[in-house]
């Protein structure tokens, strides 16, 4: 599968790549008109289109989910630097949502044409077209999720842009409509019964996880319920994953010694799905994390030293075998030291092994991780403890869990007499060790704050300036007290091109909270 998904992909961009760059809210580049679509391999060159552009769009997931979030920080990049300091304007790059919509646009296409080549291709099975389906609303649901936890409010476009008859003037969805819409795309995917639990493929090993599988539909659900406050339905569709017992389920890796095999290799039997790249026989690694977090005194994206102080932390904590934690040096980062301060450097995406540290990988080519278990496990863990404190002890046993397997003690803690919000906060603090640097950490700080009626929006605050190593705090306090900067600017040029678009208030001179 993954020769074809290769060659499908390469065929689709010659076919694609003569047209003009990006226009309005859909990309002009991406037409596909009615005529093209004549066999199941047309289907699948767009499909396979779809994954190519989410791995192209890596680095901006990267941006989005961890600069903002003061566990990773930018050191050398001016434009970086200004983002993660919310000093971004409407006119930086950053905030453009174009690699968004070259996806949405590719699932919609399938979405609205797979059917009909039904009836000009004999070979193109039922069964095969609502597999191509499930794939597309995941890719659909996936990409509307970044937007609205980066933008909140986005243009809701469900039809393909086909040619210049197509209107370009869509206004902004509200968070609410959005994430409804997300979660009527999943269920849509999974009614079809179609969704695959693997994708078998003697070249490609790595095909269930490159792909959207049911697996990764159930993720996705967990994660938007989580995000939309409706934790019961969190809990189900977590447990859809951690309580199955089909063969072909992605697992928790319970040993210590698995840990580094999620990046190494890559495609672990944690895995629920990452965006692939293959160096030897395709040449992939432009936008690899391996070339996104590189290692030397100046590389553009470090831990904060207040990462570090946890990372090394967890280093002086009892292991059951007496060695150090997985997550810490060598596993989770490494010191490059310069003549004035010390630096830590992201290895996980660069090493072949814990504590190997002469061995970096000859291929850049590790893959972006978007959900593994681990992360399924502390999202349920944080909605049960939202739901109150029968589930305390049931959140504090997955924690346990996480710990033990990188060769933590368990904590010493029950339920009974616990809070929530220290709860949260061991929570979200396992989840910036364990997930570090895997485009989470925004993401959670914002959930946190902005739940149950901004009730932790002060702790949130705080949070960020005891992080943030490059922004003067009392901006930043002043900055992050307004709820509408917690959000990203409308590029300047899609305000222009389209009238019914409407400006962040944080940046268009009219504030909120």
């Amino acid at each position: 599968m993954k020769n074809l998904l290769i060659y499908i992909i390469t065929v689709t961009s010659m076919l694609l790549s003569g047209c003009s760059d990006w226009l309005e809210v859909l990309p002009k580049n991406e037409q596909v008109t009615p005529n093209f679509w004549k066999s199941k391999e047309d289907v699948e060159a767009v499909l396979g289109s779809g994954y190519l552009y989410l791995r192209n769009a890596t680095p901006i997931l990267v941006d989005w989910g961890e600069l903002r979030g003061a566990s990773i920080y930018a050191y050398s990049n001016n434009k970086k630097q200004k983002f993660q300091n919310f000093q971004i304007t409407s006119n930086d790059a950053l905030c453009s949502w174009s690699s968004m919509y070259k996806i949405i646009n590719m699932a919609n296409s399938v979405l609205s044409y797979a059917p009909g080549v039904q009836n000009k291709d004999d070979t193109y099975l039922k069964v095969s077209m609502n597999s191509h389906l499930t794939e597309a609303y995941y890719l659909r649901g996936l990409c509307y999720f970044y937007l609205v936890r980066n933008f909140r409010n986005v243009p809701l476009v469900l039809n393909p842009y086909i040619d210049d008859s197509a209107p370009f003037d869509v206004a902004q969805s509200s968070e609410k409509i959005i994430l409804q819409q997300i979660k009527n795309d999943i269920l849509a995917a999974l009614n079809t019964g179609a969704a695959k639990e693997f994708f078998e493929n003697d070249s490609w090993t790595g095909a269930t996880k490159g792909r959207a599988t049911k697996w990764a539909l159930y993720a996705l659900m967990a994660d938007v319920a989580l995000w939309d406050e409706d934790y019961d339905t969190c809990i189900e569709y977590s447990d859809f994953l951690l309580s199955s017992t089909s063969s072909r389920r992605p697992a928790f890796m319970t040993s210590s010694d698995q840990w580094f095999e999620i990046y190494y290799p890559g495609n672990s039997n944690e895995s629920i799905f990452e965006v692939n790249w293959a160096s030897t026989g395709f040449g992939q690694t432009e936008n690899s994390p391996s070339n996104i977090f590189t290692i030397s005194t100046s590389a553009t994206y470090q831990f904060t030293e207040a990462m570090c102080e946890r990372l090394k932390d967890e280093s002086k904590l009892l292991t059951s075998t007496g060695s150090p934690s997985v997550r810490t040096e060598w596993g989770a980062y490494t010191d490059m030291n310069s003549s004035d301060m010390t630096q830590y450097c992201i290895w996980k995406y660069q090493g072949i092994g814990f504590q190997d540290q002469l061995n970096v990988r000859s291929n850049k080519d590790a893959n972006w991780i978007i959900y593994r278990m681990a992360d399924i496990m502390l999202l349920k863990a944080e909605a049960l403890i939202r739901n109150g404190s029968i589930g305390y002890d049931d959140a504090i046993d997955i924690i346990n869990k996480i710990r033990l397997r990188s060769g933590l003690m368990a904590l010493d803690l029950t339920g009974e007499g616990s809070d929530e919000l220290t709860l949260l906060k061991l929570v979200l603090n396992e989840r910036d060790i364990e997930l570090a640097a895997e485009g989470k950490r925004w993401y959670d700080l914002l959930r946190f704050a902005k739940a149950n009626n901004y009730k932790y929006k002060d702790e949130f605050i705080q949070i960020m300036l005891d992080n943030n190593q490059t922004a003067n705090k009392t901006w930043l306090r002043s900055v992050l007290k307004n709820t509408d900067a917690w959000f990203l600017p409308v590029l300047q040029s899609e305000l222009e091109s389209n009238p019914l678009l409407v400006q962040n208030p944080y940046y268009g001179g009219v504030t909120n909270k």
